[in-house]
């Protein structure tokens, strides 16, 4: 039962210890968790926000060229008619004077062969430019309309050498030979001026320190405002999100590096409303970095551990105060209130335990105070409380490892002994009855009698031990003892 009682309290002290841990863990974990995904919802949204508002500001320009721009159109769709015309008349371009058509028509003027590359043009930079190489999805499109002979006019696209923002018109020759490519500046025209968006998306930057910078990419993969190195592409990894984006019209992310930091590029399609042309769909990326998100993620997991460990803690020590609460009854059950030894509901089990476990022969020593009485008579039950106390601490300072100590009730007390001899048993008495009546001599001086100890001794022989005989054996002892006089000990002898 003792043992059953031990095994009880420890088994009890764990479960509720592993049990609050759990609660505690989970409880955490679930509270940390709801705060990173709050933390990670809201980085997500700064970068939404971040996208939302450069939509914005490209769709606003293009409305504003939609609504008060269309004469551009026009007027670009009567320039290519007249140099249509004077193709017809001259088909020899060579001797065409580009300069003078540039500041005749106010627009850069470019002529396309048949194997998509620029031959001629205003703009000398361009000349020799092969869009099968730099823009394979625009030169199928050349194809196409130089085979129509239709006029067509884009919407916002760029100058690759320069970056400028422009307008571009196509109109194939009537002997299919050329295109005759126009383009027009927007950022000269008050239009772009009044609601520049490469602007307003540096202001957008300027004000969220977490995003790097924000670039309006047209079909080819080149950023608007920023000159196209010919031949420079987006890097691979970088291309392929682009192109998935495009393509497909996902948001797509990729994780790299910005100016040699961990950096993420966020690619989303835009579709314009007012832009039927090839330039109809652009791609943001959105370049940002999570330092802000660690940050923030960093402080919640140091107090997600700080809150955990304390808990921990706290559950720990209720645990133990709580299992001890339960176990304190149990343990009274089986232990002496006054003394804190053994009481008999423990004895007999603690006796067949000492039998079973022990090796060799095993000694029951009986132990009685005499004149037990006259202390409660002459100096009340609290002195005799104290007394018994003192005589309990006295058995346990002789007792050995193995030895255990009970308090059968009154002034009686037990001793069991496992694998003792006799000599050693001998030993043990004589130093507990010296012990014992010096040191109660001195506390507890009485007008007659002092207090003395008496001891009975009974040792098996090591083999088969009946307990209810060694115990009447062992109080025949104690009795012999108090018939000798007292203040003695004496072992069993048949």
């Amino acid at each position: 039962m003792l043992t059953v009682i031990y095994r009880f309290g420890l088994k009890l002290t764990i479960t509720i210890i592993m049990f609050a841990t759990i609660i505690s863990f989970t409880i955490a974990t679930t509270d940390y968790m709801r705060l990173r995904e709050q933390a990670i919802l809201h980085k997500q949204e700064q970068v939404r926000q971040m996208e939302l508002m450069a939509s914005y500001a490209l769709e606003t320009i293009e409305k504003a060229y939609h609504v008060f721009g269309e004469n551009i159109a026009l007027k670009m769709k009567k320039n290519s008619l007249s140099l249509l015309d004077l193709y017809d008349q001259n088909p020899s371009y060579q001797e065409w004077d580009f300069a003078a058509l540039k500041k005749k028509f106010s627009v850069d003027i470019y002529l396309i062969n048949s194997e998509n590359v620029i031959v001629a043009s205003s703009n000398e930079k361009d000349i020799g430019l092969d869009f099968k190489k730099c823009c394979k999805k625009l030169a199928s499109i050349l194809d196409t309309r130089r085979m129509s002979g239709e006029f067509y006019h884009d919407g916002i696209d760029m100058e690759q050498a320069t970056g400028v923002i422009k307008k571009y018109s196509y109109i194939g020759t009537r002997d299919q030979q050329y295109i005759i490519q126009l383009g027009y500046s927007l950022q000269d025209s008050n239009i772009f001026q009044e609601f520049n968006f490469l602007q307003a998306i540096e202001g957008f930057v300027e004000h969220h320190p977490a995003i790097q910078e924000i670039h309006v990419l047209n079909s080819g993969g080149f950023s608007l405002g920023s000159p196209a190195v010919q031949g420079k592409k987006l890097p691979q990894e970088r291309r392929a999100a682009f192109e998935k984006t495009l393509r497909t019209g996902e948001t797509t992310e990729y994780h790299g590096e910005w100016n040699q930091e961990p950096a993420i590029y966020r690619y989303v399609r835009y579709l314009s409303e007012y832009d039927k042309g090839t330039t109809q769909t652009k791609v943001l990326e959105i370049i940002y970095h999570e330092k802000d998100l660690q940050a923030i993620l960093d402080e919640k997991k140091d107090s997600f551990i700080f809150q955990l460990l304390l808990i921990l803690i706290v559950t720990v020590i209720l645990s133990f105060i709580i299992s001890r609460w339960v176990a304190r009854p149990m343990y009274l059950a089986f232990h002496d209130s006054l003394t804190g030894l053994y009481n008999r509901a423990a004895f007999d089990e603690l006796f067949e335990k000492a039998i079973r476990d022990g090796k060799g022969s095993i000694a029951l020593m009986m132990i009685d105070l005499d004149n037990f009485k006259k202390v409660n008579d002459q100096w009340g039950h609290d002195k005799g409380d104290e007394l018994l106390k003192h005589v309990a601490e006295c058995i346990q300072r002789f007792a050995r490892k193995e030895d255990r100590a009970v308090r059968l009730g009154g002034d009686e007390f037990v001793l069991i002994m496992p694998s003792v001899g006799r000599q050693q048993a001998d030993e043990i008495a004589r130093g507990m009855i010296k012990a014992i009546t010096a040191s109660t001599a001195a506390q507890i001086p009485l007008e007659e009698e002092g207090v003395t100890v008496s001891i009975g001794i009974a040792l098996s022989d090591g083999l088969e031990v009946d307990t209810d005989i060694l115990y009447k054996q062992a109080d025949l002892a104690l009795y012999r003892s108090k018939e000798q006089g007292k203040n003695r000990y004496h072992f069993y002898d048949a």
